[in-house]
């Protein structure tokens, strides 16, 4: 019974939790538009797999996370610099000139490492996963032994899996209607940054 309490729960927080539009999913439509369906789903595989060990990370870390306001500042300010250097990238990714329009499509294994690389920048799923985890312990009185851990990371990665590829179906049926977001891309990973380090700033000084 403990298994299908931590595998619908942790299921659906990460199926919801990636919903709103962030780095990961944001990237994983971008690369649909630029290279195709394929590379998008094994963006997705690769994304997956870091929340995989992100929700293990979590998992470990519930414990003392919570009760240890240094550490938590500690992984806000981390969060706060690696989106501040994001930023830059698009923006400057935005304002260069694109001279290469004919993009490769069989890029497979770049765009599997390149969903690793950018669910590893993002580490935002680590406090999610352990506010999941905390309350699967409090509220639901799981105990976590191995077993339950792997099986609360599996169920996180295959519900960030489920709606990233969801993402995916999603932006390949629009299709031609993305010709503005495909151009403007860049700006919109910009701004979504922009926006993710004032709410960042805004949550660290309100420990």
């Amino acid at each position: 019974m403990e298994y299908l309490q931590i595998y619908i729960y942790t299921f659906l927080a990460a199926l919801v939790g990636v919903i709103p539009p962030g780095l990961v999913n944001m990237s994983v439509a971008k690369t649909c538009l630029e290279k195709g369906r394929r590379n998008g789903i094994l963006m997705a595989f690769g994304a997956s797999l870091v929340v995989f060990l992100q929700a293990l990370i979590a998992i470990l870390l519930s414990k003392y996370i919570f009760s240890n306001p240094y550490v938590k500042s500690i992984f806000f300010k981390t969060g706060i610099a690696i989106l501040i250097l994001m930023f830059i990238y698009f923006l400057l990714s935005a304002n260069r000139k694109k001279t290469q329009r004919n993009i490769k499509k069989r890029t497979g294994t770049k765009s599997f490492f390149s969903g690793i690389l950018v669910s590893a920048l993002n580490i935002f799923p680590i406090p999610y996963f352990v506010l999941v985890a905390t309350l699967l312990s409090n509220n639901f009185k799981i105990a976590f032994s191995l077993y339950n851990d792997l099986f609360f990371a599996l169920s996180a990665a295959l519900g960030t899996l489920t709606t990233l590829y969801l993402y995916v179906i999603f932006i390949m049926r629009i299709g031609g209607k993305t010709e503005l977001f495909k151009k403007y891309s860049n700006y919109f990973m910009a701004v979504l940054m922009l926006i993710l380090i004032i709410v960042t700033w805004i949550r660290l000084y309100q420990m």
